[in-house]
């Protein structure tokens, strides 16, 4: 970790070496450690400390990126005049918008000292409440407990500088027989705020309640969900048709509903960059501060969000949604997706089923449409009949193809608690409820 200060000296260095008409400088700096498991033993831990420094140097519409993670001066020396040679060997971009100029930004903390210092032995810990309560049961659990901290600073020579320090905790299990599996996950960016005794008992209770499952004939069921479910929902939306590329290339599931009820009333979706309860970041890859964007309104489309280069060819301002210059052709993404809870308890959502099925959580999810975001995918690590508001018996698992925006215009109820949940791409979290649906189409059973 450099600290505000020794990273505007080592931005200063870079600046001071031009040769391009105008430069941007990212500076990426993490300090993560993970411990993993598996049968109900610790089989790896291990910590990374790395820092990037990634530049892109601009002549005219021209644009070059070089980076590195060497900081001594032949290394800066190398990574400005590469940028600059990339520059001048790429073709002009005519829709180029420029660097954003200063912008006021507003500060937020999500930096714990205790989880940014987390010693092994507190995971270590941590993982063995999860494989004891296995081992009781004669389970089997895997998993991983994460810790860290990180940094992203923003500078551009028109007078950008931004700099922001996190935290992060993650710790996901899944416990299994040898015909019954369970999860559980949750993240934070502080790691007391972690319940491993309880992750583990919720999993645990999951691998259990799944053992010996049925086959039950696809088709369409009402389907209670928990919040992983649930994340899966909003991660597919935002990755097929949150941000304006999609929409501006006509491939968004948003084109044709701006403006329209597409989803249920009980839904509303929203990214902001600055709440607390979430992973917070207060400005985006080219420093332009984030703005809240309603996304889905009580099931009305609202639109999508945007970076600079996306706003300037739609006419829009941007909401402060750019990625890494590295990820940059994806367009700009959601990264702090909330949705809003409801009043109703899982066991609530379950008691108002006469018949249906509980799903835990989708895996290995694809998308097979964009426009309607239809994705087929498969149940995993639980699957429960339900009959007459209660759980008869667990059931194999199913495939399905469905679209997500319909599948959203058929929300009944909404879970009150919601769970945070960071995204395996980094950088990116959703905190979401869980849901009963009075439709969801499956398609048949898995081997």
């Amino acid at each position: 970790m450099f600290g505000e200060e020794e990273a505007r000296k080592l931005i200063d260095k870079v600046f001071k070496r031009g040769g391009c008409q105008s430069v941007e400088i990212l500076l990426l700096s993490n300090d993560q450690s993970l411990t993993r498991f598996a049968n109900n033993t610790i089989h790896q831990n291990v910590a990374e400390r790395d820092a990037d420094l990634i530049v892109r140097c601009f002549i005219g519409k021209r644009m070059g990126i070089a980076s590195t993670n060497r900081f001594d001066e032949t290394a800066l020396d190398e990574v400005i005049a590469r940028a600059r040679e990339n520059a001048a060997a790429s073709p002009e971009d005519p829709y180029y918008p420029g660097l954003p100029e200063p912008a006021d930004y507003q500060t937020v903390r999500p930096y714990d000292q205790a989880t940014a210092s987390y010693p092994p032995k507190s995971r270590a810990e941590a993982i063995g409440i999860v494989c004891r309560l296995a081992a009781e049961k004669g389970l089997n659990a895997s998993g991983a407990f994460s810790t860290g901290r990180s940094e992203v600073v923003i500078a551009n020579s028109l007078g950008v500088f931004a700099y922001h320090a996190a935290t992060s905790a993650d710790f996901q299990t899944v416990v299994m027989s040898a015909d019954s599996s369970g999860r559980a996950h949750a993240s934070a960016w502080k790691a007391a705020d972690i319940d491993a005794e309880a992750l583990g008992s919720e999993a645990v209770q999951k691998a259990e309640l799944s053992r010996n499952p049925r086959a039950v004939p696809p088709g369409e069921y009402t389907v209670v969900l928990d919040p992983y479910v649930t994340e899966d929902l909003l991660h597919m939306l935002n990755f097929h048709g949150m941000g304006a590329q999609a929409v501006f290339e006509g491939r968004s599931w948003m084109n044709d509903r701006l403006g329209q009820k597409a989803m249920s009333a009980e839904v509303s979706i929203w990214d902001d960059g600055l709440d607390l309860t979430g992973l917070p970041m207060p400005f985006d890859y080219e420093g332009v501060p984030r703005q809240r964007v309603e996304i889905v309104s009580q099931g009305v489309v609202q639109g999508p969000v945007y970076d600079r280069y996306t706003a300037a060819r739609m006419g829009k301002v941007s909401t402060g949604h750019a990625l890494p210059p590295t990820a940059r052709g994806f367009g700009p993404i959601a990264a702090n997706l909330f949705m809003a809870p409801g009043i109703a308890t899982l066991e609530e959502m379950i008691r108002s089923t006469r018949k249906g099925l509980h799903i835990t959580r989708f895996w290995y999810t694809r998308l097979v449409h964009p426009r309607d975001c239809v994705i087929t995918g498969m149940t995993r690590d639980g699957v429960f009949l339900i009959e007459n508001g209660e759980l008869a018996y667990p059931v194999k698992n199913l495939r399905f193809t469905q679209s997500y925006v319909e599948a959203l215009n058929h929300v009944e109820m909404v879970g009150k608690e919601t769970r945070l949940l960071a995204s395996e791409f980094g950088g990116m979290a959703v905190r979401v409820p869980a849901l009963k649906l009075s439709a969801f189409n499956f398609t048949g059973a898995t081997v």
